[in-house]
């Protein structure tokens, strides 16, 4: 549910929490190396210390950093702050780490409080739901471990996310149809956020997790016995920056809209 919730003072917009953790992991590319990337964790766990003192309940590092294989240069270094309490004497201490933190090409940390992770299960499943497979606490407490996630809210939120993202789909590509470039740019961007949805489906209907996308690809096509061409194609183009010959953006927006209406159908599906 989008609003807003107050808790301890401090007020959380669910609809930009969900972006943040979620589907927003595309930010920018944070150009550090392996070694760079934990220097600069080490780096700014210090300082979080330093700035918040016994406030700081926890810092978690989560996203594809954490699953032990994170590309250099690629992956973001994506992290959760946690304090016992967020008013804006906590947020003016932690501006000046944060602001140095952006510098360097990182996305802004998540704040919340150790309230708020306990009783926000229920309305983010799916970002927690891989917080907690995939995570590394760089200080204080685990407050995801004990985190129970119910299914039904889980295969709710995955269905709204994935209707918000078909109507914002056609809603973009209807403004973009007979630019080629720009509707390229458009389908090359969303296939990752179709990704992550999709694997978040794979988990929904039974099977294994994958992470890449490709990998998501594959499997999503066996478990709804159908081929994606079209997301295969977008990958490709993702990759190559262009579309492979004879296709054109319109061509691959035409299976994309298809494709991406029978993922939502087979969630649609699952139990409730």
């Amino acid at each position: 549910m989008v609003g807003l919730a107050v808790v301890r003072g401090a007020v959380v917009d669910s609809a930009a929490l969900a972006e943040a953790i979620s589907v927003a992991g595309e930010r920018a590319v944070t150009g550090n190396t392996q070694e760079q990337a934990e220097a600069l964790l080490g780096d700014l766990t210090g300082r979080l210390k330093a700035a918040l003192g016994e406030r700081l309940v926890s810092l978690i590092l989560y996203g594809s950093a954490a699953m032990g294989d994170r590309l250099d240069r690629v992956s973001n270094l994506n992290v959760l702050c946690v304090l016992d309490r967020l008013t804006t004497a906590e947020l003016e201490k932690s501006e000046p780490v944060f602001r140095w933190w952006l510098e360097r090409g990182n996305p802004a940390p998540l704040l919340l409080t150790a309230e708020e992770v306990g009783t926000s299960a229920d309305c983010f499943p799916m970002e927690y739901h891989d917080m907690r497979e995939h995570r590394r606490v760089l200080h204080g407490v685990d407050v995801i471990e004990n985190l129970q996630i119910e299914t039904a809210t889980y295969r709710t939120q995955v269905e709204h996310e994935l209707r918000a993202k078909q109507i914002r789909l056609r809603q973009k590509s209807a403004e973009l149809l007979t630019q080629a470039d720009r509707l390229l740019k458009l389908l090359t961007h969303s296939i990752s956020t179709f990704c992550v949805l999709g694997r978040h489906a794979l988990v929904l209907s039974g099977h294994q997790p994958c992470f890449k996308k490709t990998e998501v690809v594959r499997a999503l096509e066996s478990a709804m016995g159908r081929k994606l061409e079209a997301f295969q194609s977008i990958l490709a183009a993702r990759e190559s920056g262009k579309t492979a010959p004879g296709q054109t953006a319109a061509a691959l927006l035409e299976g994309y809209l298809d494709e991406v209406d029978e993922l939502v159908r087979f969630v649609d599906k699952l139990d409730k």
